[in-house]
């Protein structure tokens, strides 16, 4: 009978731990807290158990040899713990902890290229979700069994910043009758141009985080490697568009607890499970996020705040610098590098400069760029637009015309974009609002002229003249103000003539004779002077 009682006794705690394991994941790895509270977890339960099989009372419980031993365990797993929790903080390792990330300093107008706003991300995350569930609401025969996941990550795809996310069954009775093909699209969204796209596949997605029992992403994973410590999965595509979860394995430099980074990547195919793992300095070019944007800041905060010990960090905060509030993407080489501002750790309204991490190599470089905090220039945007009550995106840090510029899209109550918004980082009263990108950058650049930030770019182009027959003629209006192109006989230049400039050109027509002083452009060539007829002029002629 006690045999019997013993084994039922063992079966039980066995069920309780697998279901336990089954439903929490804990990873099998000393430096996984998880695993401590389970030990703790299987020892109280043993403890409960034996308690209530014996019908131990108050009195009992401190004189039983067996409670005696199991309570030594657990105090003896708890403090052992906490002292490898203290030995593994920066309280005590500082400067390892300062050194975890290898920071260079930067020259802004060198590193970061002016790029085309083909190329930059415009919207948020937020107005991603917007899109995203917009697509799904147009799709008839999958709205009403699938939904958009939240996850929408930031990655570079054919050299456009795009967000991706899969779908999710709409409700577990949708997984039950959906599950034997999958879930059969994901959202990709251009973040440049607005362009949305629901990307059917062939095969459907069998492995996500909508996902219940052996399917599900997490358990999968967690099977796959039993001792791995993942940090938080992201889902890309790779350049031919196959559906992956990219999972960073946390790697512990300091004790048992600290000093996290990332050491492997394991790459799982969201269809068929595959899994391939990587070392972190091997990881293949197309995946964008193997540090995550939340570590990547906390290991520049270590690096900005314990450069002379933890102590001072906290009373004397001697040359201690953190990171803002907030942070965003930017790409560069085809690659995601997270952004944020960096300020004092008094935390006032400007910044003492910036830093740009590459997500997945953490090469990570320091510009000093004294200026407005990434709020004050929200606020400034934002008030230049008060009386429509638009509330401003998480700025963009953009180079204009060699000028570090916040960038943001100001929204709506729907959360729509209407407006787009320019800020200078050190001169934040400068600010331009457009109501396109292109109409933004025109206002902003005209304001730092007339501030003084920038001077007008000297015309060296040489005057040139060409004289001819009008062969053609046509008018145009750009920007409001009319233009005429006019072509002569024996070139295939065009010649742009300003009616401003120029009101003459009203009255001549094809076959009439003119002489020409233009200076050289990409797609037209400017006109300097118009005159009918030849002149005797020994300006260089057009060859």
């Amino acid at each position: 009978m006690k045999k019997s009682r013993k084994l039922i006794i063992a079966i039980i705690i066995i069920l309780a731990a697998g279901l336990y394991y089954y439903v929490s994941l804990p990873a099998i790895n000393i430096h996984s807290t998880d695993v401590w509270f389970f030990v703790l977890f299987l020892l109280a339960a043993a403890a409960v158990l034996y308690a209530v099989r014996k019908k131990l009372g108050r009195g009992e419980l401190k004189q039983n040899k067996v409670m005696k031993t199991l309570g030594f365990l657990v105090l003896g797993v708890g403090v052992i713990y906490l002292i490898g929790a203290l030995l593994s903080s920066p309280i005590i390792n500082a400067k390892k902890y300062q050194k975890l990330m290898k920071v260079e300093e930067g020259e802004f107008a060198e590193d970061v290229e002016e790029l085309s706003f083909d190329k930059i991300p415009l919207l948020d995350k937020d107005t991603a979700e917007l899109l995203g569930d917009r697509k799904m609401g147009s799709m008839v025969d999958m709205v009403s069994q699938f939904e958009a996941d939240e996850i929408y990550s930031q990655i570079n795809y054919k050299g456009n910043p795009v967000r991706v996310t899969p779908l999710k069954y709409a409700s577990v009775i949708k997984w039950f009758t959906n599950r034997s093909n999958g879930i059969p699209a994901y959202i990709r969204i251009n973040m440049a141009t607005q362009s949305t796209e629901l990307v059917k596949l062939e095969e459907g997605i069998k492995y996500t985080t909508s996902e219940h029992f052996n399917r599900n992403i997490y358990r999968h994973l967690r099977f796959a490697h039993p001792t791995y410590i993942y940090d938080d999965l992201s889902f890309e595509i790779d350049e031919e568009g196959t559906p992956f979860w990219i999972a960073p394995v946390k790697k512990f430099n300091i004790g048992l607890f600290g000093g996290e980074t990332v050491g492997k990547v394991v790459l799982c195919n969201a269809i068929t499970g595959e899994t391939e793992e990587y070392d972190i300095e091997d990881v293949p070019q197309w995946v964008d996020r193997a540090y995550s944007a939340d570590l990547l800041v906390d290991l520049f905060d270590y690096y900005g705040t314990l450069k002379h010990g933890f102590f001072n960090s906290v009373l004397g905060q001697k040359d201690c610098l953190k990171t803002t509030d907030g942070y965003n993407y930017l790409a560069l080489d085809d690659d995601v590098w997270m952004y944020t501002g960096v300020t004092s750790v008094n935390g006032d309204q400007s910044n003492v400069g910036f830093v740009l991490s590459n997500q997945r190599t953490m090469e990570t470089k320091y510009y000093k760029v004294e200026g407005a905090t990434e709020t004050s220039a929200m606020s400034s945007a934002e008030g230049q637009v008060q009386n429509l009550k638009y509330t401003s995106t998480f700025p963009l840090l953009l180079n204009i015309s060699d000028e570090p510029t916040y960038f943001m899209a100001l929204k709506d109550d729907a959360g729509l974009v209407k407006k787009y918004a320019m800020v200078n980082v050190q001169k934040y009263q400068i600010v331009a609002i457009g109501d396109s990108v292109s109409q933004c950058e025109e206002n902003y650049l005209e304001l730092l002229l007339s501030n003084g930030v920038k001077e007008a770019e000297k015309d060296t182009r040489e005057v040139m003249t060409a004289t001819g027959k009008i062969t053609k003629i046509a008018q145009a209006v750009i920007e409001g103000s009319s233009h005429y192109y006019v072509m002569l006989e024996g070139s295939d230049e065009i010649f742009d003539v300003s009616v401003v400039d120029f009101i003459d050109i009203v009255k001549y027509d094809v076959g009439q004779e003119v002489t020409i002083e233009y200076k050289q452009g990409e797609k037209a060539n400017t006109v300097m002077s118009l005159s009918e007829g030849k002149t005797e002029d020994n300006t260089k002629t057009e060859e």
